[in-house]
């Protein structure tokens, strides 16, 4: 893992603030959702990719309900539904 060399302190509710030089090399805009891992004793931030909510793909996705699905699991669907 590389370092960036920056420090920042938890605030009362334990937030912390991403430098914008950071925020701007990984794209991470406003409202944009990050997903928060444990690898050991280290806590790991990752831009969440959107992807298919059966298979996690991320091939042909379309907007169901609020909610994605790929092109191989709505074939799949339509296919059970026959």
């Amino acid at each position: 893992m590389k370092s960036t060399g920056v420090v920042r302190q938890l605030d009362t509710l334990g937030r912390i603030v991403l430098p914008i030089e950071l925020r701007r090399s990984m794209d991470l805009n406003v409202k944009d959702s990050v997903e928060i891992f444990v690898d050991g004793d280290s806590i790991v931030l990752k831009k969440q990719q959107k992807g298919c909510v059966f298979c996690g793909g991320a091939r042909g996705l379309a907007d169901y309900r609020g909610k994605s699905v790929c092109a191989d699991c709505r074939a799949a669907l339509a296919a059970k539904e026959e």
